[in-house]
């Protein structure tokens, strides 16, 4: 039987929409049944039966493509609800030394999902915790890692600038393009308006001097699905 990426079966993959949003529960651990580290922590979020599929699925694309290009730091993750892309990105690289959620409404679940991951991985007590704060608000540091899964609208150049202004290294998974907003400009004549958006973003970083790197998670997760990612050259 061949197996996907994540460590699922293709037959299961096909009757088993990894974009959709129902909570995975404990009806869903038989599709986490294998040894990889992607599967036990399917098993914890399966045990938590609070978070949406389509957040596992998206906290790992996004974390393991980062740790291939970046490792260490500070993780700072914005906006990032139930704290499940800091957590991943923790499990991927234990480097770093903590992860903090910077997100002004932390939902009541991220505390059973931090003790669920913890009882799995007693190596990440007291290094996850969350920050209710607008990121604006926020201080950083060059050594920290940025990163954002679906930053709706205009946060995701909120988090740009924010990293920008500390020259942290950055990465970022936009939705919910704002054309009014978030300008397309002249770009806007020959692509769709979220496409014109997102070459912006990335041209205006690298007019910061970052070096900027352009990738995409399979898109039967989500149709938003390109990543940027950016460090400092400087």
């Amino acid at each position: 039987m061949e197996l996907s990426a994540t460590g699922a079966s293709a037959s299961t993959d096909l009757a088993f929409s990894h974009g959709a949003r129902n909570r995975l529960t404990g009806h869903d651990l038989g599709r986490f049944a294998g040894s990889t580290l992607f599967d036990s922590l399917g098993r914890v979020v399966c045990g938590v039966g609070k978070l949406p599929r389509k957040e596992l699925y998206e906290a790992w694309e996004v974390a393991r493509r980062v740790r291939r290009w970046y490792r260490g730091g500070r993780v700072i993750d914005v906006g990032g609800g139930h704290g499940l892309l800091a957590h991943a990105m923790l499990l991927l690289d234990d480097t770093s030394p903590e992860a903090l959620v910077v997100d002004p409404r932390v939902p009541r679940s991220a505390a059973a999902l931090h003790n669920a991951v913890v009882s799995a991985w007693p190596r990440l007590r007291d290094r996850v915790r969350c920050v209710p704060s607008d990121i604006r608000e926020f201080s950083l540091m060059s050594t920290d890692v940025l990163v954002s899964s679906h930053a709706c609208g205009a946060l995701t150049d909120v988090v740009l600038d924010a990293a920008a202004s500390a020259r942290a290294t950055v990465a970022v998974l936009p939705c919910c393009h704002d054309v009014g907003r978030s300008h397309a400009g002249a770009l806007a004549g020959w692509l769709d308006g979220a496409m014109a958006i997102n070459v912006r973003r990335a041209t205006r970083l690298e007019a910061k001097g970052y070096r900027v790197r352009t990738q995409t998670i399979p898109s039967d997760i989500t149709p938003k699905n390109r990543l940027l990612i950016g460090r400092s050259s400087g």
